[in-house]
């Protein structure tokens, strides 16, 4: 086990019935958790920091930061490790503090720094299962454009961009959570397939997402210009999975979502993004395995 937390230490992984059970029952059961730790010792209060990983917030990590230390959520394109420690540095940190690192899933732009950040910090990483094979470079990573800017971006290098393959240390799996307690903060990660077939979110009970590329805002990829209004990534699986999942995490209570590709954005913008998804028709790529020939 890499790291300085094993899996048989964390009683924290638990199958809370979130596997299509439905919104309000989801939603509920959320709202139980956050009443629960609420009656428990309170944690320090927490800070979610943006790290530029491109300019013009095109592409973001972020660190969720307390006096108990930070966890990572995502690790950008390969190379990453120097603009998350100038970052670190600035805020009196180091890699040691990170406690964890959370992959919200396979592009590289996410996982593409995963496996240098675990040896510099010796935290481990957690991520989900489906998106395994893509992660250890078993299987060649999937796209599924949602327009024209998916089409043309995939004929650029840096969605190709390859990266180190790893095996997280931490592996989700369908219907589980993973609480974030011992880590040091109130919240959950929970399986949110849609954008990939393993994508994962944040839900902190500060009412902050975290949800990597559920959607972004801006222009093109996300970024750059209008940055308050959301838009769909250049990749997506399936729309209506994703509209599903927003609007559950909205009605958990969710009101600030920070995400890969501009942001962050607030609860309002955020449904009215769901509602549009909603309405799409399902595609082909909708199975969470891309049918769409080689690129």
């Amino acid at each position: 086990m890499r790291g300085r937390h094993s899996v048989f230490a964390l009683p924290l992984i638990a199958d809370l019935g979130l596997d299509g059970a439905g919104l309000r029952s989801g939603a509920a059961r959320f709202t139980v958790y956050q009443r629960k730790i609420a009656q428990e010792v309170p944690m320090p209060p927490i800070e979610i920091i943006r790290i530029p990983i491109l300019p013009f917030k095109m592409v973001n990590v972020h660190l969720i930061k307390s006096d108990a230390g930070c966890v990572l959520v995502d690790a950008g394109i390969p190379g990453s490790e120097r603009k998350i420690a100038r970052v670190l540095f600035r805020h009196g940190l180091s890699f040691r503090d990170i406690k964890l690192i959370i992959v919200t899933h396979a592009h590289t732009d996410h996982a593409g720094s995963a496996a240098r950040l675990r040896q510099l910090s010796g935290a481990p990483i957690l991520a989900h299962q489906d998106d395994a094979d893509f992660y250890s470079r078993r299987e060649p990573m999937t796209f599924c454009p949602t327009g024209l800017v998916g089409r043309l971006f995939l004929r650029t290098p840096l969605p190709h961009q390859p990266y180190e393959g790893f095996l997280p240390d931490l592996m989700m799996k369908n219907g589980g959570s993973v609480s974030l307690r011992d880590f040091g903060f109130e919240g959950l990660v929970r399986h949110t397939a849609g954008h990939t077939p393993g994508s994962i979110a944040v839900e902190l009970s500060s009412q902050d997402a975290l949800v990597g590329d559920l959607l972004a805002s801006g222009i093109l990829i996300g970024g750059i210009a209008f940055t308050g209004r959301a838009i769909r990534p250049p990749f997506e699986d399936d729309p209506n999975a994703v509209a599903r999942e927003l609007k559950r995490m909205l009605q958990g209570g969710s009101k600030r979502f920070y995400m890969g590709h501009g942001g962050p954005l607030e609860a309002a913008e955020v449904m009215r993004h769901a509602n549009s998804l909603a309405s799409l028709a399902r595609r082909l790529c909708s199975t969470g395995h891309c049918a769409h020939a080689s690129y």
